[in-house]
């Protein structure tokens, strides 16, 4: 069986979708949650495009072994020469070289000829590959380039020193017949493909970005460029997920398997919701809510019978919790282990320590604690900010309260820690809570813009933990930041993730 290697660009493309952009600390946490997942190549980011990206290649470098680690570069010598020096400690480094190839591109983005642009890939390919000797080179628009020319580039790649090519349907413009066509074309008529990884980067923007991979895949292609969730610029990449879940589900059909660990695809996309604050749809194929729920009679009937009749998956495969365990405020940290890792959680003592502080208020205001409360705790152990950590003292919510009533004044009381200092305010406001960020604002003397907010329960009972999520802006920068934050108390879970998106600002050295 033909193995089919997963580049993870969740870090790198999947952040350039609005609203999804992770501080550093959360792109370590995320790209170890890959490595456990599985994946062969993690693209770390884009290291010439600023000092945070650059340094965030290098720390996810130190931080994962067993993933290759790659960095993206256009074709020039300061971009390869960033790109190497942020991979260059890592396992196993990659350059990751780009170019377009189209003439829609060649013309109006890059105001290049045919001859320059494959002048370039000769020259600059092989200077990549005196840094690394593992060089992948992508040609930009490659489903709408001419396809003889986008033989000449491969073959010159390929020829210079590349070890992978990857053909991009960049702005998923393509169907699944044509891509599988292209890939078919590629491998006869390219010079030297035989001994290279041939990739590809599918986008969504007309629904087809998994369709096509897999296309592409039974056409002949060894490695698939996706993101967890299938994030990325404007509709999206192809999901991970469900490559991954479908090469496994229909190996029979496809005849390829991946290394990916099926029973982290559960967790990662959690995490991943998380961090960003982007909730997953319920009808999200493979992790949505209601991916394994059935609701009618006669569904409900056949799955009790025997599963396979409407489940083609089993939700052990992807690693979803158990639902049934339950524990209360008696529970002990050990208990609390035990749950953790029956669930798939490996939790080291210091984080184990703050998730059961945290699990021990939750105790005392809800009556039994689930596993999806325990899952909550856990994802969420991501978004606290420690100052170690941080680049400025970060900002602890102590105590609040509000009043608020149908024609009273809204009034909000905040008291935070920072810099080991108590802080006070009051301020009224058209509700509770613009009373509430009015107050941080005015205490920590910053500008900060409420863009988007949301509140959900992600547990079930009247005594469910709410879920908050903000987007914010900083009035100076313009700079947007996301922060969520859990509770029982909708205004306190409000109250974090406002602060979790304050610290992501003091972090940034706003």
């Amino acid at each position: 069986m033909r193995k089919i290697k997963i580049f993870d660009t969740t870090l790198r493309d999947g952040e350039q979708s609005p609203g999804c952009s992770m501080n550093l600390s959360e792109k370590i946490v995320m790209a170890r949650q890959l490595e456990k997942l599985g994946v062969d190549i993690i693209e770390a980011g884009f290291a010439i495009a600023s000092p945070m990206d650059f340094k965030s290649v290098q720390t996810i470098s130190g931080a994962v072994s067993n993933c290759t680690v790659a960095s993206l570069a256009r074709l020039n010598k300061l971009d390869i020469d960033t790109a190497w020096d942020a991979v260059k400690d890592a396992a196993k480094p990659r350059i990751h070289v780009f170019i377009a190839t189209s003439d829609l591109h060649m013309q109006y983005k890059l105001r290049m000829t045919r001859e320059q642009v494959l002048n370039a890939i000769n020259e600059l390919v092989a200077y990549a590959k005196s840094k690394c000797s593992d060089i992948e080179f992508s040609a930009e628009d490659a489903s709408r380039s001419d396809r003889e020319f986008l033989v000449k580039c491969f073959s010159a790649a390929i020829a210079a020193g590349a070890t992978t090519i990857n053909v991009p349907d960049t702005v998923g413009y393509s169907t699944p017949q044509e891509m599988s066509e292209l890939i078919t074309y590629l491998r006869e008529h390219v010079e030297g493909i035989e001994g290279v990884d041939i990739s590809v980067h599918c986008h969504n923007d007309l629904g087809m970005g998994v369709a096509n991979s897999l296309a592409c895949v039974k056409a002949g292609a060894t490695q698939i460029e996706c993101t967890v969730n299938g994030i990325g610029e404007r509709a999206g990449n192809a999901s991970l997920e469900e490559i991954a879940m479908t090469l496994k589900t229909r190996r029979d059909f496809y005849d390829a398997e991946t290394d990916i660990n099926t029973r982290e695809i559960y967790k990662s996309c959690r995490l991943l919701s998380n961090i960003t604050g982007v909730p997953i749809s319920p009808t999200k194929p493979i992790v949505g809510a209601n991916a394994f729920a059935h609701e009618a009679g006669i569904h409900q009937h056949g799955v009790i019978a025997n599963s396979q009749t409407y489940e083609i998956m089993n939700p052990d495969d992807i690693g979803l919790p158990h639902r049934a365990l339950v524990l209360g405020k008696h529970s002990g940290k050990h208990a609390l282990r035990e749950r953790l890792e029956l669930m798939g959680y490996e939790i080291p003592d210091d984080e184990l320590e703050d998730i059961f502080v945290r699990f021990k208020k939750l105790a005392d205001q809800k009556k039994t604690i689930t596993s999806s409360d325990l899952e909550a705790l856990t994802l969420h152990r991501s978004r606290i900010v420690r100052p170690e950590e941080s680049s400025a003292s970060t900002c602890q919510l102590i105590s609040h309260s509000i009043t608020s009533g149908s024609g009273i004044p809204k009034i909000s009381y905040v008291k935070l820690m920072r810099d080991n200092k108590f802080l006070e305010g009051v301020e009224s406001g058209a509700g509770p809570l613009d009373a509430a960020f009015k107050a941080i604002n005015k205490m920590l003397g910053i500008e900060a813009r409420l863009e988007e907010f949301s509140v959900r329960a992600v547990t079930e009972g009247e005594d469910s933990i709410g879920e908050a999520y903000v987007k914010i802006s900083s009035a100076s920068s313009g700079e947007m930041y996301t922060g969520s934050g859990i509770s029982t108390d909708i205004v306190e879970a409000s109250l974090q993730a406002y602060l979790s998106g304050v610290n992501k600002m003091f972090e940034a050295g706003e």
